[in-house]
């Protein structure tokens, strides 16, 4: 069941992925200085890497659950909002800034892992 419970979680985190990147599409690109052709949607590689991505991060998160005994929804929840704000947040900040990026690409790439890591604590211990 916990197998079932990180592939659900990674599925969540990956799909609200799509969701924010399609909403903030315009902006992202715009940021990150490309134009609509420059981006290869007919690639599966992108999309399959990230949810292994999120699948890697769900496993781990689940691994520090249950040796912290978090088992809550809510303890879940603050877990994932902290290490999405705690501990990837202030690496991206540092990437976007010394990589001298737009720094809007802080709140949007950024953003992502803080809401995805949040939903990922919360979808781990609903079951």
């Amino acid at each position: 069941m916990e197998v079932l419970n990180v592939i659900v979680a990674a599925a969540v985190a990956w799909v609200f992925g799509a969701i924010w990147y399609s909403a903030l599409a315009r902006q992202w690109m715009e940021a990150s200085g490309l134009k609509p052709e420059d981006i290869n949607r007919k690639d599966p590689f992108p999309f399959i890497v990230s949810f292994i991505g999120a699948l890697l991060v769900a496993g781990m998160m689940r691994h520090i659950f249950a040796s912290s005994g978090i088992v809550s929804i809510g303890g879940g929840v603050v877990a994932g909002l902290g290490m999405g704000l705690f501990l990837v947040l202030p690496w991206m900040v540092n990437n976007v800034l010394y990589g001298q990026r737009d720094r809007r690409l802080i709140w949007i790439d950024g953003g992502y892992p803080v809401i995805g890591m949040t939903l990922i604590g919360l979808v781990l211990n609903l079951f």
